[in-house]
């Protein structure tokens, strides 16, 4: 009878990390718009070019009343890191997925708010259009 439990617990285990990395997989192979919250990130993916995209990134940080410390870019990646009035962290990833379309990442706090992420990218979205 233990025996059954143990290797019930493993497959509970087993199956809950093999649909997370499908998820994460899902998300990666997405196309344009697809957007989905994965382990405290809000993941998104938009056509639009990552000049593009940070420029609506930092608009909208600004619109948010958020106060922006670091906004380091390159060709190929930038990250977008702000606080809030209640001192929490939000961290924006943004990485070239091809010439024409951005992977979106963002985290509100240490474990992650959807809510808040999700408002976040409305205003980023909003200044896309």
């Amino acid at each position: 009878m233990k025996n059954q439990q143990v290797i019930l617990a493993l497959l509970a285990i087993g199956a809950t990390v093999l649909l997370g990395g499908c998820m994460l997989a899902a998300v990666g192979a997405g196309a344009a718009g697809t957007v989905a919250y994965v382990k405290g990130d809000l993941e998104a993916v938009e056509a639009k070019k990552l000049d593009t995209v940070y420029d609506a990134t930092k608009k909208a940080m600004e619109q948010l009343e958020l106060n922006v410390s670091s906004a380091p870019k390159d060709a190929m990646s930038a990250t977008i890191t702000a606080r809030d009035a209640q001192d929490k962290r939000i961290r924006v990833k943004l990485v070239a997925s091809t010439k024409d379309s951005t992977a979106i990442s963002i985290r509100y706090g240490t474990f992650g708010s959807e809510a808040k992420s999700q408002m976040i990218y409305a205003k980023i979205k909003e200044n896309l259009e």
